[in-house]
């Protein structure tokens, strides 16, 4: 079955008639072609660059293939037809050409310092196996490593980062001799500090980004991944920990309350930014839309450029290609011109999956 829609297509800005053929864009006409969308805004599918299918609320893995899948589900259907997963305990790589789900880039599982991360998730290593580490991870990803580049030290009381600065840098270093890209789990300054300097892809949450910083990530071309909407959760993090580790909690709070500033300057240094969540463990499914939301309302990003981040700009950094002759068939519809009104992207009027009506 062939479908045809029309609309102004984004980012172009040209009103244009597309025909969705199996899982392909045409330009062409196809004789006998069904009308889907008449009308309204058209963008490559929406991408959830920090997800994870494979982790359930409360941050426990998921129990079967069929958990994550509806998961993912759950973001397919808010519009999201692309997603990195940042990191999953629980393998599944049948997931990545499931027809029904968003297209995946993996990374395997998180690689985080022995006891210093949320149990069960990560594969907990002392420097002297990272490098190991990352070269098995890479292989059960697929074109993608995670690594965990800081968190609470008990011992210290706060933040600090997961390896010495040497085992990081070596860490980034064998995952492009792997042929895969390192994306790091950041909050304090001092190990975002070693992560960009050692050359990391993605800087995933980042707020202990300073200034020199965000410069470096520009003159670089590292993304930022900011999950602001993980971000607000802070709070609770820091009355959790207060009673036994008041500084971190004091510095947990210091890190969301200049968050938006730090993603502003990030933006105006023209550093690549990213749409994620961090869906899973404290957050839930399906809210892109509020991401793009806060990355307007707080951090000042303009909606084409937030449209950009979420939608084609996203794709292409992740290699899955937007609405081109022969590109691939997902796209959301809008009633309304999401440029002008960056809310309508809470409701798309119709999601197309590999050329599939879904709604």
């Amino acid at each position: 079955m062939a479908w045809h829609v029309r609309g102004v297509v984004l980012p172009d800005d040209e009103e244009r008639d597309l025909w969705l053929v199996g899982d392909r864009v045409t330009f062409e006409p196809v004789a006998g072609a069904e009308t889907i969308a008449d009308g309204g805004w058209i963008l490559p599918g929406l991408v959830d660059a920090h997800c994870h299918i494979g982790i359930v609320r409360g941050g426990a893995p998921v129990g079967s293939l069929e958990q994550a899948r509806e998961l993912a589900i759950v973001d397919r259907d808010a519009g999201v037809l692309a997603i990195r997963d940042a990191g999953s305990p629980y393998p599944y790589p049948e997931l990545d050409d499931d027809p029904d789900l968003p297209r995946l880039a993996r990374a395997g599982r998180h690689i985080a310092p022995p006891r210093r991360y949320l149990r069960d998730i990560g594969v907990e290593v002392p420097a002297a196996e990272v490098a190991a580490t990352v070269a098995a991870q890479a292989r059960a990803g697929n074109g993608w490593v995670k690594l965990v580049g800081d968190w609470i030290d008990r011992g210290v009381g706060d933040l600090a980062p997961a390896w010495d600065a040497a085992t990081m840098t070596a860490a980034v270093e064998a995952a492009h001799r792997a042929g895969v890209r390192a994306a790091v789990h950041t909050f304090s300054e001092e190990a975002v500090a070693i992560m960009v300097r050692a050359g990391v892809d993605s800087v995933e949450h980042g707020t202990g980004l300073g200034l020199d910083l965000v410069d470096e990530m520009a003159r670089r071309g590292t993304a930022l991944v900011p999950t602001m909407i993980n971000i607000q959760t802070f709070g609770r993090i820091a009355d959790q920990a207060r009673e036994k580790f008041p500084g971190y909690a004091d510095h947990m709070l210091a890190l969301r309350d200049g968050f938006p500033d730090v993603v502003r300057a990030a933006y105006e240094a023209g550093v690549p930014i990213y749409v994620g969540t961090d869906a899973g463990g404290g957050i839930d499914h399906g809210l892109a839309a509020d991401e793009m939301l806060l990355l307007h309302e707080r951090a000042g990003m303009s909606p084409p450029d937030v449209l950009a981040a979420a939608s084609w700009g996203g794709r292409a950094w992740l290699g899955f290609g937007g609405l081109t002759e022969g590109g691939p068939a997902d796209l959301v519809v809008y009633p309304e011109d999401p440029r002008r009104d960056l809310r309508v992207v809470r409701a798309p009027s119709r999601v197309v999956l590999r050329g599939r009506p879904l709604r």
